[in-house]
């Protein structure tokens, strides 16, 4: 079969570039051989990503002994969980694209035949996946893995309980010495954020959705047996090259609708719905807000994971893996088995090698869900008129009316959070921290977290342009779109103004009439940033009901 790579690696006028290709340790055999570019997001900025740099030596152990030659090369990674409520948070949506991106230019400037992902934190995973989908090359997942969960006085946590701490403490409700003991116990070593929070999602998505191999997720990244998925998905991503299986034929609108359900039964990262969407406009699938919404409705609650539920990433593991996800889904009708997956073979296939673990109660049985429909829930009304997303696991509220507390930035709602001044039945509405007004769509976790540690999570609703971590929980309400910054309603809000919210009904109202007249004396804010990749992003960034995808799609 003739290779992508020859154009790199054959030929006389090619001399140049094998002579620098064996200045590093390249045979002639290797470059006969498919090459295969090992696109790795290990940095040493956060755990979620911290153990890559060695998996990627099994993963190109795996490459070279099914025949390829793996070529690894770096790309960036933003840590949610480091930068949460800080400046540093707009980086974070921001460098999805840029690992798309920069993954792009390495596999067209390379012309390699395939490539492997390593990814782990949260915007590494889509932004991997997109990439893929855009070059359309022969590809693999490989997620590094969850992290261990803390211990703290008997029960297991994780870095939500941390978040939710700040604002108990700032109740005066913990202690300085528990918020430390917190700190201390919470992230144990290295691994992505352990509940079902947006690494986590996505790994399940990749597994659904047929990019990465099912039952390779949610091995934790520091088990020992994480070695040998490594190993096995290098093995996969040459046998994907040889069967010329291309990531397109596998993310199909079946597949991409299995994933959405893979979302709502696990009661997953509103993130999702950002990513999903991105995703389909790289893979050229028709998808929409509605969607989600649609596929949602029907799929029930299937799994009792935090943030809103009771067990962590890890016991998935324990109960037998996303396969037991996979199968549940496919025996109740909610995902199509027969989608195409990297292996070759259909996601029932896969799906019907799961080994339940008896006795779990991670994952429930098809005859007792946790709920009759799923996690997620799509609003519009005169506030979100093109969409806006809840996540309403664990909510027992259907409805919220209150009056707006208005701020234009995350850190003014957080000092009114944290300084006692947001009361019951008050709507936080936090704006102009949307793709563009950000830029870069921060997630809340620090507010929404201190809201819950309050006291306040079962009696104040939150509204944004922006996103949230998918550790947040209660009554938030986010990607309201049209944002603050391209003019939407939620720009035009004043303090006071009530704001309606119905689940049932599924919208999102403000009862103001002076709307109009408002509209007419706002003006856009000056660009917070006028040079760099914040300029550039902003200039570019679609809506969040787009994806917030920059290039077009």
């Amino acid at each position: 079969m003739p290779l992508r790579s020859y154009a790199i690696t054959q030929g006389r006028d090619r001399a140049g570039a094998r002579a620098m290709l064996k200045a590093i340790g390249f045979t002639d055999e290797d470059l006969q051989k498919p090459i295969i570019g090992v696109a790795n997001t290990w940095i040493e900025t956060m755990p979620c990503n911290y153990n890559l740099r060695e998996l990627a030596a099994h993963v190109k152990q795996g490459i070279r002994e099914a025949g390829g030659t793996p070529m690894e090369f770096n790309t960036i990674a933003i840590s949610d969980g480091v930068t949460m409520g800080t400046e540093g948070m707009k980086a974070s949506l921001v460098s999805r694209e840029v690992i798309a991106d920069s993954i792009e230019l390495l596999v067209r400037g390379h012309m390699f035949d395939g490539v492997i992902a390593l990814v782990a934190c949260d915007k590494t995973i889509p932004g991997a996946a997109m990439a893929l989908l855009r070059c359309d090359v022969p590809g693999v997942i490989l997620y590094g893995g969850t992290i261990l969960p803390g211990r703290h006085r008997g029960r297991d946590i994780t870095l939500q309980e941390v978040y939710e701490a700040i604002g108990a403490h700032a109740a005066g409700k913990v202690s300085d010495e528990e918020l430390l003991e917190l700190e201390n116990a919470a992230c144990p070593g290295p691994g992505a954020c352990g509940g079902q929070f947006t690494a986590n999602t996505m790994a399940t998505v990749m597994e659904i959705i047929g990019l990465a191999p099912l039952g390779t997720a949610s091995t934790p990244q520091v088990d020992p047996r994480k070695q040998g998925v490594a190993h096995r998905c290098g093995r996969i991503v040459v046998e994907a090259v040889n069967r010329d299986l291309k990531p397109r034929r596998i993310a199909t609108r079946t597949a991409f609708e299995n994933a959405i359900a893979s979302v709502a039964a696990t009661g997953g990262s509103t993130n999702a719905v950002l990513h999903l969407l991105a995703m389909a406009r790289e893979a050229g699938v028709p998808l929409e807000l509605d969607d989600f919404q649609a596929i949602s409705e029907r799929t029930p609650l299937l799994v009792d994971l935090k943030p809103a539920g009771r067990f962590v990433a890890v016991d998935v593991d324990k109960a037998g893996g996303i396969p037991v996800i996979a199968k549940r889904l496919i025996d109740g009708g909610y995902a199509d088995g027969s989608a195409l997956t990297v292996t070759g073979r259909t996601l029932a296939e896969e799906a019907a090698e799961a080994r339940e673990t008896p006795g779990q109660e991670v994952i429930r049985p098809l005859s007792n869900p946790l709920k009759p429909d799923g996690g997620l829930v799509i609003l519009r009304g005169s506030l979100a008129p093109e969409g806006c997303v809840i996540k309403v696991t664990g909510l027992d509220r259907r409805r919220h009316s209150g009056p707006a507390r208005v701020f234009d930035c995350e850190e003014e709602a957080m000092a009114a959070v944290t300084g006692g001044k947001i009361q019951a039945g008050d709507v936080v509405v936090i704006r102009y921290e949307g793709p563009k007004g950000g830029p870069g769509m921060r997630e809340m976790l620090g507010v929404t977290g201190a809201i819950v540690g309050a006291g306040l999570g079962e009696s104040v609703a939150l509204v944004t342009d922006g996103r949230f971590s998918g550790a947040t929980r209660g009554f938030m309400i986010g990607h309201v779109a049209p944002e603050a910054a391209a003019g939407g309603p939620i720009a035009l809000l004043q303090d006071g103004d009530r704001i309606e919210i119905d689940l049932d009904r599924r919208t999102i109202d403000v009862a103001v009439e002076r709307l109009a007249e408002r509209r007419r004396n706002w003006q856009p804010p000056p660009p917070k940033y006028r040079r760099g990749v914040f300029a550039k992003y902003a200039a570019e960034v679609a809506s969040a009901a787009d994806g917030a995808i920059t290039g077009g799609g």
